[in-house]
């Protein structure tokens, strides 16, 4: 393999003028036995050209059960580090190894040891937001799709953590009874949306119903029509007989459900502090169409997982997959 710039997280190679990347980028797919697994908040051009476009579940299921010889995850690091947990033997590769995630960030897994210890007898459950390491602390791992069942598959007394977004963590004990110690976490986007700013919008669209994802603080959820993960708010979208929502959660799930969801009108929520009209993840943007080009011509950069973290990583997260397929999510 030649030898190239990776120093800054991603390739630095010049593409050359006139190349069709796209049609390069299907034909190293096929060449490479390769396949592209995006997330809901890639850019559009990402998704239309990915083998599967899903939420954090689906990308977990796809990448357990995909024979592909090299995965491309396009998404963030976490999504890397569990897909190479899931498939050691194949090489997992990410546009860009900066596209992180501020709830990630906010647990590190030193921090959740010691704050374990002052609870004992607690099992914890983490968000599949975080990092390999926090998850090899982690009794089980949720998604967002998955996390009200699983809370409600432990017995009511069993006495639990869960981190580290707490505004899901505050929903998923409101719905459930539980009382949960939470990790005081967050997500930067879904934190910034603006019960004010929706208000204005539900002015100017009275008949249109509000979506929003379950890391939305508490305010922001009362006043939507219908509260879950990226999958379920595109399925409700879809199949609803509304045809005007206001939709809570990063932008980019606007391109699936405009894609699905024919005639329907879909305004993005926009975030207290600016004036754009939409809430766009910075992390999840670092992955272009460029950066996919060159991953797919070069193999990197590779996502690596220390084997013994990997080792305690894995159980939770496919006891996560085990409980999913049993509930039929």
């Amino acid at each position: 393999m030649i030898a190239v710039d990776i120093s800054r997280g991603y390739v630095c190679a010049p593409i050359e003028e006139g190349v069709d990347m796209i049609a390069e980028i299907k034909r190293m797919k096929k060449e490479k036995n390769a396949v592209i697994l995006a997330h809901y908040y890639q850019e559009s051009a990402i998704q239309d050209i990915a083998d599967f476009v899903g939420d954090s579940l689906a990308l977990a299921q796809w990448a357990a059960k995909c024979d592909a010889d090299i995965l491309v995850v396009c998404g963030v690091h976490f999504m890397g580090e569990t897909a190479k947990i899931l498939c050691p033997n194949k090489k997992v590769l990410i546009p860009d190894m900066n596209a992180g995630c501020s709830l990630a960030d906010s647990c590190k897994a030193e921090d959740l040891a010691a704050f374990k210890t002052q609870y004992p007898g607690y099992k914890v459950i983490s968000y599949v937001n975080t990092s390999a390491a926090v998850k090899a602390h982690t009794d089980i791992v949720v998604t967002s799709t998955n996390a009200r069942q699983i809370v409600e598959s432990f017995p009511a007394d069993e006495k639990l953590i869960f981190g580290p977004d707490r505004n899901l963590g505050n929903y998923i004990n409101s719905i459930t009874g539980r009382n949960m110690v939470l990790w005081n976490g967050a997500c930067h986007v879904h934190e910034k949306f603006s019960v004010e700013k929706i208000v204005e919008l539900k002015k100017q669209y009275p008949n249109a119903q509000v979506l929003a994802h379950p890391e939305c603080k508490s305010t922001v959820l009362a006043l939507a029509d219908k509260v879950g993960s990226t999958a379920a708010l595109l399925k409700y979208a879809i199949n609803s007989d509304c045809k005007e929502f206001i939709v809570a959660t990063e932008s980019g799930i606007l391109h699936e459900m405009q894609k699905n969801g024919k005639g329907k009108t879909f305004i993005p929520a926009p975030p207290a502090d600016s004036t754009c009209a939409c809430n766009e993840c910075n992390y999840m943007r670092l992955n272009t169409i460029e950066k996919l080009y060159n991953t797919l011509k070069y193999e990197l950069p590779e996502i690596t997982v220390d084997s013994q973290i990997a080792e305690k990583a894995i159980a939770p997260i496919e006891k996560m997959l085990e409980i999913s397929a049993q509930l039929g999510l």
